[in-house]
């Protein structure tokens, strides 16, 4: 879920019977990532007079390419408008906020530090499918910030994200069933909802376990994931400020790939059902191919 800065963001999705949905948030009751996911940066959003708009996450998969949400990305209804820029920040965290800058103050000023100075500044795009709501099953979540020119490798000690090969996650499923399979979540955003609400700009890791890949809501295009930290289903999930960062699976072989960007949730106070729309179908990779984006 994204982030407003005055508000959280709170979806109405595109479905019969008005389903509430909330973008996706932080990694809840997870741990500080450190230098674990280098590649995993904090995305911040910009009107055309670069007043900062919202906040989500992202993970490099190329010098040019950070991929993250189509609702981060693309075209919001309440505000009539697309973001226009996009700044990302790849430090770990904490990241202090500039003390001179204050809510609604367009970023064109002197500031020196986040959300208006001290990351890598790119350009949002979002999937030519999303439509600003979230159309259950497809929603065409996904989205990118490109970069021009290329990212240093320094900025992420040269590792990028990998996107998960076309239909991994039903291989995966017919290998191994839907019995403890588990994914890891990397996101910047809040920590708790209630009893208060509490947030950092820090990067965070959590482990969920999935629910579920055929349903109403998932129809193969959603990936359906356990968020119900302390209750026996992984230690952590995701909440407001998670929005379009990756969930990730460890492969036979050792290795992390992006099977989803985290893309919304059915309670408002980041409990129960979380989903991810997912890198490997069709939709993902035909659209992160135009950016020379394979896996």
């Amino acid at each position: 879920m994204r982030l407003r800065w005055v508000l959280i963001l709170l979806a109405l999705v595109g479905m019969a019977g008005l389903l509430r949905a909330a973008p996706a948030a932080a990694v809840q009751y997870g741990q500080p990532d450190g230098d674990r996911h280098p590649y995993v940066g904090l995305v911040v959003f910009y009107d055309e007079h670069k007043v900062p708009l919202w906040r989500c996450t992202g993970a490099l998969v190329s010098p040019t390419v950070l991929l993250t949400a189509g609702h981060c990305t693309g075209y919001d209804p309440d505000l009539d408008l697309a973001p226009a820029f996009a700044q990302v920040w790849f430090d770990p965290g904490p990241i202090p906020l500039d003390p001179t800058w204050t809510r609604g103050t367009s970023c064109a000023g002197a500031f020196t530090g986040y959300p208006c100075a001290g990351g890598h500044w790119g350009t949002p795009h979002a999937h030519p499918g999303w439509t600003g709501y979230l159309t259950i099953p497809n929603t065409h979540d996904i989205g990118v910030v490109t970069f021009d020119p290329p990212l240093p490798s320094e900025v992420t000690r040269g590792q990028y994200g990998k996107v998960a090969s076309r239909g991994y996650l039903d291989r995966l499923a017919t290998r191994r069933g839907l019995q403890d399979v588990t994914f890891t979540v990397v996101g910047y955003g809040l920590q708790l909802v209630k009893p208060v609400l509490q947030g950092e700009r820090t990067r965070y890791v959590g482990t969920v376990s999935l629910v579920n890949l055929r349903s109403a809501l998932t129809d193969g295009y959603n990936l359906h994931y356990s968020n119900s930290p302390g209750k026996g289903v992984g230690p952590g999930g995701t909440c407001f400020g998670d929005s379009g960062g990756p969930v990730l699976h460890r492969t036979p072989e050792g290795d992390e790939v992006i099977v989803g960007v985290n893309s919304f949730v059915l309670n408002p106070n980041c409990k129960g059902a979380a989903f991810a729309y997912r890198a490997d179908i069709p939709d993902s990779l035909d659209f992160l191919a135009g950016f020379d984006v394979t896996p």
